[in-house]
């Protein structure tokens, strides 16, 4: 395809990065904490981490790794842990010690977790407290030799930790009871690291840095094997599209994502740490009173989010009180964005909310809106640099301007392959192209339209219905909070589309719903089945979880 998007890249955007700026990603740490080192890095719940401090623990935890437990380069540690700072000491120690980061969900089931930890491999695990019962159930049945244990409270001062540990075990009685014998504490484990000699390994591009497992949604996830490069081609993508909206040692950006996501690992984590910016750690986003205090004592420059957590910080009273004055950089990923919701944001907040595409597979960014775009755009942007891109359509030919078709994606950022799944690999992986399995169109500068997911395009009587088209039809209702859509069989038209919604106003009727997708869809696209619900099934990141509804029941 050619790539008619060049000429709308902002005249500071290059066409082309350089992937090969660092060796390594403990290459890339060692240079930021060394410009940066009495700065802060990161913030959890009142309490500071300096770069110089992020360096030493992470070196004490590397020895620890290598020394006391006997790791070598190549094997596989697992974090299981939401946004503390014992996350980037431990991400960091066990990249520096040249092994590989499996990141896991701490909200996984048993069955899940088991899942993960068998086929990775991973013989050693970092986990909070907090789901140490969920490893208790499984660890007999694994590769795990090891056990890291923390506390939420384990990294704040000493009378700040006994106070934030106990409420959380005794009062709110948030940690189940476990057992886990062996397992060493994160704190002991510092200490001993401390005393160890950590030994710098051999690490080359190519080496696989994470394992970040797929959400698994058409059977047991997938690990994809992200290398040290991809991560790095990612970071540097990100910054020749983003960087001149960020002054390197100034930037506050808000973490609320989860760190074990590869989108706020690369964007929050690895482009702050390289740029010398803070994270503001947000360890329960799902409490959104906690989250608008905690960002009302600070003044954020960044934040990111998926749509989901956008909406709902619009709909906090305290949230729209608070001042946006040094805000530049609003980033919204990991599901489609919604015309309705940029528009308030923007309203509230004077800054444009940048919406951009990608996936797992692509250490994640493939496409960003230009930087100079100053109002929605109703498109994910146009590709990154050093990526292609083409659209094939059903015939497997390349899709005309403006006609859906498959997105495939091929630059430095795409994925080694499946861990240990070949078979999977070869069906995504051709010649260095990722087929994405998202349906998609471009316009005549290059920007593209994610038309939706292959997978959950529903058929009606042979014409193709997408459910976020609908889903965006339904969100300009100024009743609905947020909605779902998915196709459910029938006999008569082989599906028909079935529409979840909350409602913002209980007022709303399902003829009035109805009417006003009638104005804006055609009769194939109208929803034939409504539900009100008080609220939608999502994955921790905030993504509605359309497989969840679609197994549901009439």
């Amino acid at each position: 395809m050619e790539e008619i998007w060049l000429k709308r890249y902002p005249v500071d955007v290059p066409a082309e990065i350089n992937p090969d700026r660092y060796a390594s990603l403990p290459e890339m740490f060692e240079n930021a904490v060394l410009a940066y080192a009495d700065k802060v890095a990161f913030i959890n719940k009142g309490e500071a981490m300096t770069f110089h401090q992020l360096e030493e623990h992470s070196r004490a935890f590397a020895a620890y790794l290598q020394q006391e437990l006997g790791l070598k380069k190549g094997d596989r540690v697992a974090l299981m842990m939401p946004n503390l700072l014992q996350y980037p000491i431990a991400l960091f120690g066990i990249l520096r010690a040249g092994m590989i980061v499996v990141n896991v969900n701490p909200l996984y089931t048993s069955p899940e977790l088991q899942h993960q930890l068998n086929d990775s491999g991973a013989t050693a695990i970092v986990i909070v407290a907090n789901f140490a019962r969920t490893l208790e159930k499984v660890i007999g049945y694994s590769q795990i030799r090891h056990v890291i244990l923390t506390h939420v409270g384990d990294q704040f001062s000493v009378a700040k930790k006994i106070v934030v540990n106990f409420v959380l075990q005794y009062i709110k009685r948030q940690i189940p009871q476990y057992h886990l014998p062996g397992a060493v504490p994160f704190g002991t484990a510092l200490r001993k690291g401390q005393q160890l000699q950590y030994v710098k390994p051999d690490i080359i591009n190519t080496d696989v840095a994470f394992l970040q497992y797929t959400g698994g949604t058409s059977g047991l996830a997938k690990g994809v094997m992200l290398t040290h490069r991809n991560m790095l081609s990612n970071l540097e993508q990100v910054k020749a599209s983003y960087g001149s909206l960020l002054q390197s040692g100034q930037e506050l950006v808000v973490t609320a994502l989860p760190l074990y996501h590869v989108f706020a690992l690369t964007i929050n984590c690895l482009l702050f740490i390289e740029r010398g910016g803070k994270n503001l750690l947000i360890t329960s986003p799902r409490d959104i009173s906690a989250m608008v205090k905690e960002l009302s004592r600070y003044p954020f420059s960044a934040i990111t989010g998926v749509h989901t957590l956008f909406n709902t910080l619009l709909n906090h009273a305290a949230f729209k009180k608070l001042d946006f004055s040094t805000l530049r950089f609003s980033v919204s990923g990991g599901m489609p964005g919604q015309k309705t919701l940029a528009e308030q944001w923007q309203r509230l907040t004077g800054q444009h909310l940048n919406e951009g595409y990608g996936l797992t597979e692509c250490s994640p960014l493939v496409t960003s809106n230009p930087h100079d775009l100053k109002t929605y755009s109703g498109s994910v942007g146009i590709p990154v640099p050093s990526t292609e891109i083409r659209l094939l359509n059903s015939k497997g030919k390349s899709a005309l301007l403006g006609e859906p078709g498959e997105l495939w994606v091929r630059g430095p950022q795409v994925m080694l392959g499946y861990w240990r799944q070949y078979a999977a690999t070869q069906q995504v992986l051709q010649d260095g192209w990722l087929a994405t399995g998202d349906i998609a169109t471009m316009d005549d500068q290059g920007f593209l339209r994610i038309v939706d997911r292959k997978k959950d395009m529903i058929l009606v009587s042979g014409f193709n219905v997408y459910p976020n088209e609908i889903e965006r039809v339904v969100a300009m209702h100024p009743k609905v909070l947020e909605s779902a859509v998915v196709g459910v069989p029938n006999h008569i038209s082989g599906e028909r589309v079935k529409i979840f919604v909350v409602r913002k106003d209980s007022r709303l009727s399902k003829d009035e719903l109805l009417a006003h997708c009638r104005r804006y869809l055609t009769g194939y696209k109208v929803p034939r089945i409504v539900v009100f619900r008080d609220q939608l099934p999502k994955s921790n990141l905030g993504k509605i979880l359309r497989r969840e509804l679609r197994n549901e029941r009439e």
